[in-house]
């Protein structure tokens, strides 16, 4: 059975604006010992198998070293609590990468699943501000750059990279941070940002 969802995505991580890792398509490091990361995916229109997953969202926490392609990722997943039972299965086998995709390329990197919590999501993306809340721990708002020297011109891109939700992505900082989960507690806001629509299928 063939799979395909369509959406948008941002994320936040401790990098300062913009993410080395990312910019330097994954040859740099970050720019602090641990790379941690949150990433929300929201499904505009979504199908796995026979099961419909449209207006679900999934959050991915992500603990890994300044080089992320050397491996010894820690993951976690936040599961919206709208899916039912066999929209969740789904979604969970799409983005832990085994039912194939642009996660599946991220997998071999991770040496620890910490968990996968299913929790109220709350995900807004409206112009260049994009937030989501995840239960009562995690809060995160990223806003897309404005250059002062033409604010109302599109934000900046980076093109070309080989990056799991797109290869084109808006370059944005955290505005609001805070995330408490996996026994984790860090705030993010100023750091880096980045945010885009996503077209997956497998």
């Amino acid at each position: 059975m063939a799979w395909r969802l369509d959406g948008t995505y941002f994320e936040n991580c401790n990098c300062e604006v913009g993410c080395p890792c990312t910019v330097a398509d994954f040859s740099a490091p970050a720019d602090y010992d641990r790379c941690r990361f949150l990433m929300a995916f929201h499904v505009d229109t979504g199908r796995i198998d026979d099961v419909d997953v449209s207006g679900l969202t999934v959050g991915v926490f992500g603990d890994t070293p300044a080089m992320m392609v050397e491996g010894n990722w820690k993951v976690g997943l936040f599961m919206d609590a709208k899916a039912s039972e066999a929209q969740g299965a789904k979604l969970a086998g799409v983005f832990s990468g085994q039912m194939g995709g642009p996660m599946a390329g991220l997998a071999p990197l991770i040496s620890e699943m910490l968990g996968i919590e299913k929790t109220s999501i709350e995900y807004s993306a409206e112009g260049r501000r994009h937030r989501v809340k995840i239960g009562e721990g995690v809060e995160v708002e990223v806003g897309d750059i404005a250059s002062p020297l033409d604010p109302e011109a599109a934000p900046p891109k980076l093109t070309g990279v080989h990056h799991p939700a797109s290869a084109t992505l808006t370059v944005a900082r955290g505005t609001t941070s805070r995330i408490t989960a996996f026994g984790y507690e860090i705030a993010l806001q100023g750091r880096s940002g980045l945010s885009a629509p996503f077209s997956w299928a497998g």
